[in-house]
């Protein structure tokens, strides 16, 4: 496939991870020749050679517009960064490539969470530790496994409406669909937040609570992370689009979802819980903290803190929620 003439032509991707690795294979099926990052000098070497993209989807080899790299320099010559790092480990990431960025080298985040030492979204982390590079998002309901595959996903990408048209033409194929947006606000808000509540409603699934209150428990959820996205400027109709409810659907119901299936675990108080990270779990008290601030009540995601820092038992989580004081919705 061809890209767009007003299109970015050559991306570079930051991180090596499953969504990186998946991405990088989006970028290059749209026609880009994209240089893939990874901090492991040897692990790049063995993709070089052998081009199985990644453990997580075994069968799928990297295409050959996919070059490998352990070379930020490298990386930071591309027209556009997709930046696929852990949300935690955003703000030294950004750092390290700024050393060799040019300013205002579009620098699309793509991971979700909320930094836990600060309370910034995402995009407020890049635009602090490293201002010179221009800001983006992209986030909405899509797996790794499924981008890798070449299944059908659409996605929001949030930047300058000029850049976001440019990085939308450039990602843009049969099977991976962006849609452009300048709300950064409320898409990396969306993606924090949705892994809290999917914590949540997989905690709903391990106790056996039935999917009536599963149901409940999502859409009340919603109405939270509306609330807090209006107290911090979010577009409401970004919320209800791909980067909010759709990524919470996504999320928050399929054991696929890393948060999910960690909800789930603690449910059923699994003593050994899955090893993959699920990034809710330091979101959590962070996006409480934040919403706090605005003097934004989050009970659910409250809860969901509490759980995790042992402060409220699984037994009496559900009558918290349940004895509040009755009022209209």
């Amino acid at each position: 496939m061809s890209v767009s003439p007003d299109a970015y032509h050559n991306i570079g991707v930051v991180g090596a991870g499953a969504w990186g690795t998946a991405l990088a294979i989006a970028a290059a099926t749209a026609g880009c020749r994209v240089i893939l990052w990874g901090r492991d000098p040897s692990r790049m070497q063995t993709l070089v050679r052998e081009r199985s993209a990644h453990k997580s989807f075994p069968h799928v080899r990297l295409p050959e517009q996919v070059v490998p790299t352990a070379e930020l320099a490298e990386v930071c010559a591309s027209q556009a960064l997709l930046i696929a790092v852990p949300a935690q480990h955003l703000r030294s990431s950004v750092v390290a490539l700024t050393k060799f960025s040019a300013v205002q080298l579009p620098a699309v985040v793509c991971a979700k969470g909320v930094e836990q030492h600060s309370g910034l979204l995402m995009n407020e982390v890049l635009q602090e530790a490293a201002p010179e590079l221009l800001p983006a998002m992209l986030s909405g309901p899509s797996f790794a496994r499924d981008v890798a595959l070449g299944l059908p996903t659409a996605v929001t990408i949030a930047a300058p409406i000029a850049t976001a048209e440019r990085l939308q033409a450039a990602l843009s194929s049969g099977a991976f669909r962006p849609y452009a947006s300048d709300d950064l606000t409320g898409v990396a808000l969306g993606g924090a937040a949705k892994n809290v509540y999917a914590i949540a409603c997989g905690i709903v699934e391990g106790l056996h609570l039935g999917e009536s209150a599963r149901a409940a428990l999502l859409a009340r959820a919603f109405a939270e992370l509306t609330r807090l996205g209006e107290a911090l400027g979010a577009r409401r109709e970004t919320l209800m689009g791909l980067s909010g409810l759709g990524d919470l659907v996504l999320t928050a119901t399929s054991r696929t979802s890393r948060n999910f299936s960690r909800g789930v675990a603690i449910g059923e108080r699994q003593t050994q819980r899955p090893h993959a990270l699920a990034e809710g779990v330091y979101t959590a008290s962070a996006l409480v903290t934040r919403a706090q601030r605005h003097g934004i009540e989050l009970p659910i995601a409250e809860a969901v803190a509490d759980i995790l820092s042992g402060k409220l038992e699984l037994e009496h989580a559900a009558a918290r929620l349940m004895q509040r004081p009755l009022k209209a919705e």
